[in-house]
């Protein structure tokens, strides 16, 4: 998955030029500027009126200053200052109204929380908190305007932060919640790097024992999930993604590795996954074009006939 946003350059400067003169604690003196400039900022977070500009200059250098997410958890008012910046643009999403001004001031926030989602002193205490919660307003959207999309994007960030880091906790988190619904929606509408990331997540908690008996416990959570990975892979013959196509598989492949949804894949894996389709979207990537021939491998030669579709679930359809 794309790191979102990209990381800067070590280099680069944070809160002005450098000093010339050592620091009083012997600390390279770019290193203390730095550091007093983003607890400065971080405060300045909790003031409205100095809000805006310490978002931006905080989410732009956010990677720059190692201890900003346990500095941004345990600052008085922060994380409710950043909490605010979300809920208040709730009333532009329906109908949708949300100027590019509003959108990169919240995606500015956004990127803060990302932060204290990926630290691993903070990722428990930011989901014990339910704050993921707040961005879901946000991935329920449906228009494809760009400050929606980029909202979509920094939001799936944040989610993509929690599941990167392997751990059941996180995914039964997300699994108690509205994820799979809101990841699907977003594989089906959003832009090709919202599918790429939000396939992603729908990866790692599928990846997670926890999750593929979530996803398969039922028939209609298999064949929904189903459903919009063939859709994706419908689109992409048409307008090809290596990246996108990768996550996809890897999905197809983790399915395959439970028995009831392994026979209904015999019949319901898309043929162009089975054919030459993707052959020269494959060509560079040796990894995913093992994970493809892994999933037929695990699936078999043979179609099933159309009336034994997802015949392992068959005992579980009521209506």
């Amino acid at each position: 998955m794309a790191n979102l946003p990209q990381s800067l350059s070590m280099n680069a400067p944070f809160g002005g030029p450098s000093a010339s003169a050592p620091g009083a604690a012997g600390a390279p003196p770019s290193k203390d500027r730095k550091m007093a400039s983003a607890e400065h900022l971080v405060l300045d977070l909790s003031n409205p009126d100095l809000r805006e500009n310490a978002l931006l200059e905080l989410s732009k250098n956010k990677e720059l200053f190692q201890d900003l997410a346990p500095s941004l958890w345990n600052s008085f008012g922060t994380i409710a200052a950043l909490i605010q910046e979300i809920v208040y643009i709730y009333p532009v999403l329906s109908p949708p109204n949300l100027t590019p001004a509003q959108s990169n001031r919240v995606c500015n926030a956004l990127a803060l929380l990302q932060c204290v989602a990926s630290h691993p002193d903070t990722r428990m205490l930011f989901l014990n908190a339910h704050i993921p919660l707040y961005l879901y307003p946000f991935l329920n959207t449906t228009s494809k305007l760009r400050p929606f999309e980029y909202l979509r994007l920094t939001s799936l960030g944040v989610i993509g932060a929690l599941v990167k880091v392997d751990d059941t906790e996180v995914i039964s988190f997300l699994l108690s919640t509205e994820i799979i619904p809101l990841c699907l929606r977003t594989m089906e509408m959003g832009s090709e790097l919202s599918k790429t990331v939000a396939t992603f997540i729908v990866q790692k908690i599928l990846l997670d024992d926890v999750g593929l008996d979530y996803i398969c416990t039922t028939a209609e959570r298999f064949f929904a999930v189903g459903r919009v990975l063939g859709n994706m892979v419908a689109a992409l013959a048409e307008q090809p993604s290596s990246r996108l196509l990768k996550h996809i598989i890897r999905c197809y492949l983790r399915l395959s590795d439970n028995p009831r949804a392994c026979d209904a894949l015999r019949s319901c894996l898309p043929d162009m996954l089975r054919d030459a389709t993707f052959s020269s979207c494959l060509r560079e990537d040796p990894t995913t074009k093992r994970w493809l021939q892994q999933l037929l491998h695990n699936v078999g030669g043979n179609r099933l006939p159309s009336l034994q579709a997802g015949a392992g679930f068959d005992h579980m359809m009521v209506n």
